[in-house]
């Protein structure tokens, strides 16, 4: 297909054998085609790059068929995998996407609320674990969505993450397979859903163990490289040293590596860390990060297959897919006692 001429719905009709009118049942009530044709069409789609033109289609059919992606950080490492699940996802049924980048601006939130208002986009993807700021202000009334990652707290909003609670729990009885028993938690939020849930899958593997809890060990954090330094500097603070870290996610963890190694300490042989995430920056880190992988793309497929359903069916109760986590063992856990 030449790219000088954008593809058209004749070109998918061809190369998939179908009709024109089976193409767009396909694409906009794939529910009422079988599934062997949708998948031939799906196919041709692929192939020729239709989707891509996703926006002028809606333009021409008076509604949309564009969803909106609102993201904090777009510079987030969990962001862009994540991404590529959603969007061939997206791409999939007929539907393309759009990116917004909040940075928790709220005067960059009133300018999404005024696209949507506008019936730009047929649904809506968050990231941000917040609702737009200033819709309940303003009384609009947000179109079908779903969040990733991080559940809009105290929201009806559908959500679609890792087990937070369980990936915590399975870290934990890492460090303490690994013979630890003073094990630091590192990132305690009480607005962070997501912090809470990894908090209780600590407590949880702890019970388990039977090691009363030591709320001296538990410090809050933000989720930042600095925060998990500025952790390391209070338990020195406090002189309650653990003999293992365990950090609400990666970035804590490599702030918690860089407050110890700047103190001088033989890492995992003074200290054990571990992580949540599996960015790439894990592997980069010394000593390399034992951490929980978040499965981010099929986190972005099933998100994404979550808002299509939504928008054909109107479902109203608020739905939870979660999904398990792997661990991944690399150098920055060992035995305790060795200082």
């Amino acid at each position: 297909m030449p790219n000088s001429a954008p593809a058209t719905i004749d070109d998918v009709a061809r190369i998939a054998e179908v009709s024109i009118a089976t193409v767009s049942r396909a694409i906009h009530t794939p529910d009422k085609v079988a599934k062997t044709t949708r998948q031939r069409v799906n196919q041709a789609i692929a192939i020729t790059g239709y989707t891509t033109n996703a926006m002028a289609r809606s333009l021409r059919m008076g509604r949309s068929n564009m969803i909106l992606i609102l993201a904090p950080d777009i510079g987030d490492p969990n962001f862009s995998t994540t991404l590529i699940g959603l969007e061939n996802e997206a791409r999939a049924h007929g539907f393309g996407v759009l990116i917004g980048h909040t940075q928790n601006d709220p005067e960059r939130g009133l300018e999404y609320l005024k696209f949507l208002s506008s019936g730009q986009a047929a649904g809506l993807v968050l990231f941000t674990g917040h609702e737009p700021f200033g819709h309940q202000v303003l009384g609009q009334r947000l179109p079908p969505s779903v969040a990733v990652f991080e559940p809009v707290f105290g929201s009806k909003t559908s959500y679609v993450g890792v087990d937070d609670t369980a990936g915590a729990r399975k870290a934990a009885e890492h460090l303490l397979s690994a013979g630890h028993r003073r094990i630091a938690f590192i990132g305690d939020a009480k607005t962070r859903l997501g912090h809470q849930r990894r908090r209780q899958g600590y407590d949880l593997a702890l019970d388990a163990a039977r090691i009363p809890p030591d709320h001296r060990l538990v410090l809050e954090g933000d989720g930042t490289i600095e925060s998990g330094r500025l952790a390391v500097e209070q338990l020195f603070m406090r002189d309650t040293l653990p003999t293992a870290f365990m950090c609400v996610n990666d970035a804590t963890a490599v702030g918690v590596i860089n407050g110890l190694t700047a103190r001088g300490y033989d890492l995992p042989r003074d200290f054990s860390i571990i992580g949540f995430d599996d960015v790439p920056q894990a592997t980069y880190v010394n000593p390399a990060l034992t951490t929980i992988r978040q499965p981010r793309s099929a986190i972005g497929r099933q998100a994404m297959a979550l808002l299509l359903e939504t928008l054909a069916e109107r479902p109203t109760e608020r739905r939870e897919i979660l999904i398990m986590p792997d661990l991944i063992v690399r150098g920055s856990v060992t035995g305790p006692g060795k200082r």
